[in-house]
């Protein structure tokens, strides 16, 4: 059968033999061992075998992006100075502006900082859920990118590097510790309903890596996964059947071209697809959820229900073992040129409580500890004003915050400037964060490496970067 939709010529080898004669037996044992080795990363290059560092708390991360910049002096790093000099020019020297043009004098924050938790961490009060865990969250009020731009500030976050299709931190620690889960992706993008982020599909790429290393993308609503679900009417052994044709077609195609990941992956997703059939309705009805967790996330709520669900399913994906779970928004929603407080307001409403609500959650199931929360944007913004009431891109200094998997609870690390400009106690450069979340997982920065172009490429590059193990975040 096989042998009449080659037309090279070529023989019969023991791998095509098994997916014609061996029924469907064959194609679904190869494709199911193709994919466990993949997802160990069993041969793929020099890290492979001393990529694991040991003694890592964590085993996945929940990633809360807020694409656009979140002002820091707004929301995590109060500024007294601000507030003193509002309305007047800055005092402080140059500045670095995006858009020199429309800068303007000292922009205060209207928002009060109240203090929250026994550590006594202040937030502003746009955010009173966060400040109900300030005792599970390292506060990281010093961190600094290389880029005002959106676009490579945005690579920088995610690949560590400035150039455009590099891999992905969650497919880097994907292709490290392979999934926990057959039945579902490892790494899984819970992408907005509105559209998607500014970037699209590139914030989770794996680049050079092999493919199955990418993220795959859950939508919102009735049909997370595209084209999941079989045709109405169709039978079970019809379906088997196209399966099996479509996996001798990409075995024979394989068998001459072994290189080509991007056909690995597609075999390999091709049968894990058909797993997810049954998996993913599963852990997708949050109808199974009690009405007390539901109302902790905010889905009684217009305002915080979609972000709530999201959050809520990211705490059930990891719960099935799902490695890396990212959730983004549409655009850029934080990158307030214009009318900065009044879209914090609205952003913090949004998603202050379901973020809040997926730490404890997370922590009442005994996953916090091998759960890494992260909530972060690419950059800052300004201490002057933009225009009448917006604030620009800031690369010097922004504020992050993690929780869970072994990072110190009740913690603030760092300090900016008098007027949260730039970081001047205990900086911590993207790269470095990057090393500290390699870290956790068990993982060494360093050794962590595939070949590419001819050297052992790595996600912090630290010959280059310098980039180190923050030690003082770890508990």
């Amino acid at each position: 059968m096989l042998q009449s939709f080659l037309n090279d010529g070529s023989t019969l080898s023991r791998r095509a033999f098994l997916s014609q004669y061996a029924g469907s037996l064959g194609p679904l044992a190869l494709a199911y061992l193709a994919a466990q080795g993949t997802a160990r990363g069993e041969g793929l290059g020099s890290g492979a075998a001393s990529r694991v560092a040991g003694g890592g708390k964590a085993k996945s991360v929940i990633c809360l992006f807020q694409h656009g910049g979140p002002s820091q002096m707004d929301l995590f790093d109060p500024k007294t100075d601000l507030t003193k000099w509002h309305g007047k020019p800055y005092p402080g020297g140059n500045l670095e502006i995006h858009f020199d043009k429309q800068a303007g004098n000292v922009l205060g924050s209207p928002y009060e900082f109240r203090k929250y938790g026994q550590c006594g961490m202040e937030l502003s009060e746009l955010l009173p859920h966060t400040g109900s865990i300030a005792d599970e969250i390292t506060l990281v009020r010093s961190m600094t990118t290389e880029s005002v731009d959106h676009e490579s500030a945005l690579r920088l976050i995610h690949s560590g590097k400035f150039l455009a299709g590099m891999p992905s931190i969650g497919s880097w620690v994907v292709y490290a510790l392979g999934s926990e889960n057959a039945n579902l992706p490892a790494y899984v993008v819970l992408s907005d309903p509105g559209g998607y982020p500014v970037d699209g599909d590139k914030n989770w790429t794996s680049g050079w890596l092999p493919a199955v290393y990418q993220g795959t993308t859950f939508r919102s609503g009735g049909s997370p996964v595209l084209h999941l679900a079989p045709p109405a009417g169709s039978l079970t052994a019809g379906r088997r059947r196209q399966l099996d044709l479509l996996a001798e077609f990409n075995r024979a195609h394989l068998e001459r071209h072994p290189e080509n990941s991007e056909l690995t992956a597609r075999i390999s997703n091709v049968e894990t697809a058909a797993r997810m059939q049954l998996a993913v309705p599963d852990v997708v009805d949050l109808s199974q959820e009690t009405e007390e967790t539901k109302k902790m996330y905010g889905l009684d709520n217009p305002k915080t229900r979609e972000y709530g669900e999201r959050c809520l399913l990211a705490r059930r994906l990891v719960e099935k073992g799902v490695r890396f779970v990212q959730i983004f928004m549409k655009g850029q929603p934080w990158d307030t040129h214009s009318k900065n407080a009044e879209s914090l307001k609205g952003l913090c409403g949004t998603t202050d409580q379901p973020s809040a609500a997926l730490v404890k959650d997370l922590k009442q199931r005994g996953l916090l500890e091998s759960t890494i929360v992260l909530w972060t944007g690419e950059f800052g913004r300004l201490p002057v004003s933009q225009g009448a009431d917006g604030r620009d891109h800031n690369r010097h200094g922004f504020s992050l915050w993690l929780a869970g998997g072994g990072f110190k609870g009740g913690y603030i690390h760092g300090a900016t400037d008098p007027f949260g400009y730039k970081s001047v106690e205990q900086p911590v450069s993207v790269h470095d964060l990057h090393a500290t979340l390699l870290n956790v997982l068990g993982l060494d920065h360093k050794q962590l490496t595939y070949p590419h172009e001819g050297r052992d490429a790595s996600l912090t590059d630290a010959d280059v970067t310098k980039a180190r193990v923050v030690a003082e975040l770890l508990a």
